[in-house]
């Protein structure tokens, strides 16, 4: 695992990830869906490009060799399930951000991985994270999609004193009850994981 110090703006990266693990917030108030999500051609097909594109991620010494890196421990909710293990492309957050690479469903600036019992990792989603006074600037206001997909806002303030993010969740590797692009999973645990990636 790839540690080190970090700039202030891989401080505030990773920040803002951790800000939308937070026990708090909307994110913690997500309710179970009873019924499953029923989701639009446009969804299916992000879920698509997302399994296509992150297939070789599986395994994750092949994410690290692209330059994500695990940049926290795995991240849990009391009341809300886990993310898991956010491996995070502290470059490609940054170009994205500033407009200086698209955003793109075939590159996530996160790749989310569950601890298992057996200490291997599960590949179980993606995470695409733009900061929000950049993404702006390069973009006229206009917030993220992603193939029709609205991003969630973090507006700032917020009690982390962290800089406004968009983010969006896309668990295309392990089905989420709750819907395919919220910040939480109900099923995924952080209970295996013991401080070191394998």
């Amino acid at each position: 695992m790839k540690t080190g110090r970090f700039t202030p703006l891989q401080h505030s990266i990773i920040a803002a990830v951790l800000a939308i693990a937070a026990p708090w917030g909307v994110q913690a108030q997500q309710a179970p869906v009873a019924a499953p999500q029923r989701l639009s051609a446009a969804q299916g097909a992000l879920l698509n490009v997302v399994r296509d594109s992150t297939a070789r991620f599986k395994d994750v010494s092949i994410a690290e060799a692209e330059g994500y890196a695990l940049q926290f421990g795995c991240v849990s909710g009391p009341d809300s399930g886990a993310m898991g293990l956010h491996f995070v492309n502290l470059p490609l957050v940054a170009s994205t951000s500033s407009g200086a690479s698209p955003l793109d469903a075939r590159r996530p600036q996160i790749v989310i991985y569950e601890p298992t019992p057996s200490g291997r990792l599960q590949l179980i989603g993606a995470d695409y994270l733009v900061l929000a006074d950049a993404w702006n600037q390069a973009h006229g206001g206009s917030p993220p999609e992603l193939m029709g997909q609205l991003f969630h806002y973090f507006e700032t303030p917020n009690r982390f004193g962290l800089p406004a993010f968009y983010t969006l969740h896309v668990w295309a590797w392990k089905d989420n009850p709750n819907g395919a692009f919220v910040n939480w999973h109900p099923h995924v645990s952080c209970t295996a994981f013991a401080g070191q990636v394998p």
